[in-house]
Order: structure tokens, then sequence, then C-alpha cells
């Protein structure tokens, strides 16, 4: 069986915002949470049943407890671990690299949207883009710019 995806909160209400959470069921089956995710998704995400929250069964380990994250980062990054997940979907940058230094694969909700679109599951990432951007999602212009190049949408 392949790991599921571990996910934190703000890829998550990202998706919902923009009407576009059932594409990680399409491209991941299932997506795992940890209990701090789920809190901090409850107020707008009712999650679906392929999104399953799961319990940490260790202890965060230091080198995470030791960082500036938030909860929902800090036990996505050690459930990633726990159970060797295929990715970590993260949007924040400090976590991106503590999760990718851990030896973490990671990806983030722009990733996801590029992902979706290779695999025919989206028909175009603009209007994403846009959606997200009027959900106050941060997007620098060089990363907005280089995700609509390589989803050939540059135009």
């Amino acid at each position: 069986m392949t790991p599921p995806v571990v996910s934190n909160a703000s890829p998550l209400i990202a998706l919902e915002q923009i009407g576009q959470l059932p594409i990680l069921k399409g491209l991941f089956g299932t997506v795992a949470i940890p209990p701090a995710v789920a809190r901090e998704i409850a107020p707008t995400v009712s999650p679906p049943e392929w999104i399953q929250q799961q319990q940490l069964t260790q202890p965060i380990g230091p080198l995470i407890l030791g960082t500036s994250l938030g909860a929902g980062e800090s036990e996505a990054i050690a459930l990633g671990l726990e159970i060797q997940s295929r990715f970590v979907v993260l949007d924040d940058r400090a976590a991106r690299r503590l999760a990718q230094a851990l030896g973490l694969s990671v990806i983030g909700t722009l990733g996801v949207l590029l992902a979706a679109k290779r695999r025919n599951l989206l028909p175009a990432v603009r209007p994403c883009l846009d959606g997200l951007l009027n959900h106050d999602f941060r997007i620098a212009p060089s990363l907005h710019a280089q995700v609509l190049h390589d989803a050939g949408e540059d135009a």
C-alpha cells in the first residue's frame, strides 16, 4: 500500500475556497491530517472521508519543536516522518525548508494545481490562481509567472 500524503491546514483551506479540494483525492487518494490540522480547518472545511485524521504515535522531535512553526505545520511534518508519507503538502516557507531538510518530499498548493493540470484533473491553472489571489493567498509575482509558464498558460 502506498503511504498517504500528509497535509497542513492552509493548502486544504485554500483549495476549499476555490472549489478545488477534490483534486487532492484525484492526485493522491487518501490525505492524512494530524489533530492540530483537523482543529485548524474545522471552521472552514468539512473534511470528506478521504481526508483522514491520524494521531501521532510518537512525540514530536526536538528539531521540529525547536522551530517557530505553528502546531499544524509541526504536527504535519512529524506525521509525515512517522508514516513516511509520499508528500507533505505545505505552503509556509520555513515549514517547507524544515520538511525538506528532514528528508520529506514537499509540494505546495501551487504545485498541487500544476500536478492536477498535468494529469488532466484541471483544465487550467490561471482561474485557480486568480481565485487564490481573491482569497488573499499570497503568491510572489515571479512564482505566479513561473506557475503559469509551467502550465503552458503564460501567453
